[in-house]
């Protein structure tokens, strides 16, 4: 199945990072949180891309085209260094798209975007590009295969500790609850969709607003709610518990690692 991967926004809240570059280019250990999520879909065999690219394309194109696999992979070095024997690869069996899809679009349109990329695949995923996850994705595709709707997406557990606060209309107080307890679930941003989902979004609408409740209004909508790992990474907050667990070599997305980094 091809992966779409919505790498084109500005990423406006993790402005602070000390690099200037687009957000799914923020590294994680070596590689970009970017490649993290493709090698996630890549794990699960799914080696056909296709990157929605707006703000500072150029980074991302560079990278791929510039890409040296032996910064991730062990390998052997000879005469002098004439010789570099890879004795594992990461990408060299991807094929990865690179589309304009508009420098201020926004998500909704970027999918519109890339339709003929994705024609002929009776069901295709889709990713923010931010987030990671270890859910079990072929178990999922698996039994959205089985089920006669259009769309699904995970979701998971609201990850910070806000409190939920409600109160009457003369203003006083009625509850204070937290993120957790109150058992508030968010769309996780991984996606899978079949070829309807383009007739339910329109131009300039955002996929998981109008589109999203078209398809629930009609029930062709599901949720697939997961308690495992899964991580944004829309601050910078975020990023360095990322980088932490990366570098602590506990990297729970990191399935495809007989051994974790």
């Amino acid at each position: 199945m091809k992966v779409v991967l919505f790498c084109g926004g500005r990423g406006l809240r993790i402005r602070d990072f000390e690099e200037p570059v687009p957000k799914p280019m923020v590294p994680i250990g070596y590689r970009p949180i970017l490649w993290h999520v493709m090698r996630y879909y890549a794990h699960f065999g799914h080696r056909r891309f296709v990157l929605c690219l707006g703000h500072r394309a150029d980074v991302i194109k560079e990278y791929f085209l510039r890409y040296n696999e032996a910064l991730s992979n062990d390998f052997v070095l000879r005469n002098g260094g004439v010789d570099v024997e890879l004795m594992n690869t990461d990408i060299h069996d991807w094929e990865i798209a690179f589309v304009d899809t508009g420098l201020d679009s926004n998500i909704g349109d970027r999918l519109r975007a890339v339709r003929r990329h994705v024609e002929g695949e009776a069901i295709f995923l889709a990713n923010y590009g931010d987030g990671l996850t270890d859910a079990p994705l072929d178990e999922l595709i698996a039994d959205f295969s089985e089920r006669d709707r259009i769309a699904a997406f995970i979701s998971v557990r609201a990850p910070y500790s806000y409190d939920f606060v409600t109160w009457s209309d003369e203003g006083v107080v009625t509850a204070i609850e937290n993120a957790h307890e109150a058992d508030i679930w968010i769309n996780g941003g991984f996606f899978m969709f079949r070829q309807e989902i383009f007739d339910y979004i329109h131009e300039g609408e955002e996929l998981v607003r109008e589109p999203f409740r078209r398809l629930i209004r009609e029930g062709q909508l599901l949720a697939y709610d997961y308690e495992g790992f899964w991580a944004p990474m829309d601050t910078l907050k975020d990023h360095q518990r990322l980088e932490s667990l990366y570098h602590g070599g506990n990297a729970p997305w990191a399935i495809w690692q007989s051994v974790q980094v």
